[in-house]
């Protein structure tokens, strides 16, 4: 259906007759000086007619383009068949770590080894796609912590931000502490506060930046109503060539496991070990489980602007109307020439 957005515009509509009817006419211009004998034959020739045919066709014109200003100025917009759309009313943030050690390639991904920020960006991405109706935010910390996107229903945004993240963007340490405070603030300033908070902490090593405890932030979480999700990313072995051979190592020696479980348990969530792309991928699907979306849902009507039209046919009744006269103007004073 269509309708407008600001339909008391259409009120004014009667406004040049109005003011045609109140205001005095204006005075009609003086006669020339001079007169020529053959002006009354000029005339009865058709160049007066003429005029008054232009008036009365540039008044109707006139007419109808002040009818479509007045259409366009009252917004006219289409409105499509209502769309339901699920909302759970969950604020979910996501922070990941772009700390120097997620450039280890120890997962395999489509036959090739690929570093920790790729399978997560891949796995993480897809989580994404599914949380409709979430309000969804993103983090990214390294020896700082900064909000990438506040909280929002547009999951492609928070997707192509998270894809575009480089590892070392936020320095190459590592700052649980103030990832987690950042977090609290954020959802803290949200005016609904009725809605269920939680946070899914990825990191693939120990706290070592940052001005604020992990734990200290747990505990600042847990009284704001936030629950944590942890997960600890790495392979816990992979092979390393060297010029004296192929050796074993553990890439994932720094990973604190013991501080990311208990900032799960303090909050109410639970801590993962992801050492391979088919355990992360598993995790972000049992968190689904464990916060599933929601089926409540609210009704969006598309709306699609309509009033370039109304107004740029306006604008080309009104250049015709300048248009006709100049050229009738030319023709009658090449005549009266």
């Amino acid at each position: 259906m269509i309708d407008f957005a600001w339909p008391w515009l259409l009120f004014i509509l009667p406004l040049p007759w109005l003011l045609r009817w109140l205001l005095p006419a204006v005075a009609p211009e003086e006669d020339a000086a001079l007169r020529v004998p053959f002006m009354e034959a000029f005339e009865a020739g058709g160049v007066g007619s003429g005029r008054i045919l232009l008036r009365r066709r540039s008044l109707w014109f006139a007419a109808l383009a002040w009818l479509l200003l007045v259409l366009a100025g009252a917004r006219p917009q289409w409105r499509g068949a209502p769309v339901e759309l699920p909302v759970s009313g969950r604020n979910l943030m996501l922070a990941v770590d772009l700390s120097g050690s997620m450039e280890v390639k120890d997962f395999e991904l489509n036959g090739r080894m690929v570093d920790r920020l790729e399978a997560t960006q891949v796995v993480a991405g897809k989580f994404i796609e599914r949380r409709v109706g979430d309000r969804l935010g993103l983090i990214l910390f390294g020896r700082q912590a900064y909000l990438q996107t506040p909280l929002t229903f547009d999951r492609q945004t928070v997707k192509t931000l998270l894809n575009e993240a480089v590892i070392g963007l936020a320095g190459k340490e590592t700052a649980i502490g103030d990832a987690i405070g950042l977090a609290v603030k954020r959802l803290r300033e949200q005016k609904d506060e009725s809605g269920q908070r939680v946070l899914i902490l990825l990191t693939d090593g120990a706290n070592t930046a940052g001005e604020v405890d992990p734990l200290k932030a747990a505990e600042l979480a847990a009284a704001e109503g936030l629950k944590i999700y942890t997960i600890g990313i790495g392979a816990d072995e992979m092979t390393v060539r060297s010029l004296f051979g192929s050796r074993r190592v553990n890439p994932s020696s720094d990973l604190d496991e013991a501080t990311l479980t208990a900032i799960a348990e303090k909050t109410g969530g639970r801590y993962f070990r992801a050492k391979n792309i088919s355990a992360l991928g598993e995790i972000y699907r049992l968190l689904d489980e464990l916060e599933p979306v929601e089926q409540e849902t609210q009704l969006f009507r598309p709306t699609r602007a309509l009033y370039p039209w109304p107004l740029a046919a306006a604008f080309a009744i009104a250049g015709l109307i300048v248009l006709a006269r100049s050229r009738s103007r030319l023709s009658i004073a090449r005549l009266e020439s």
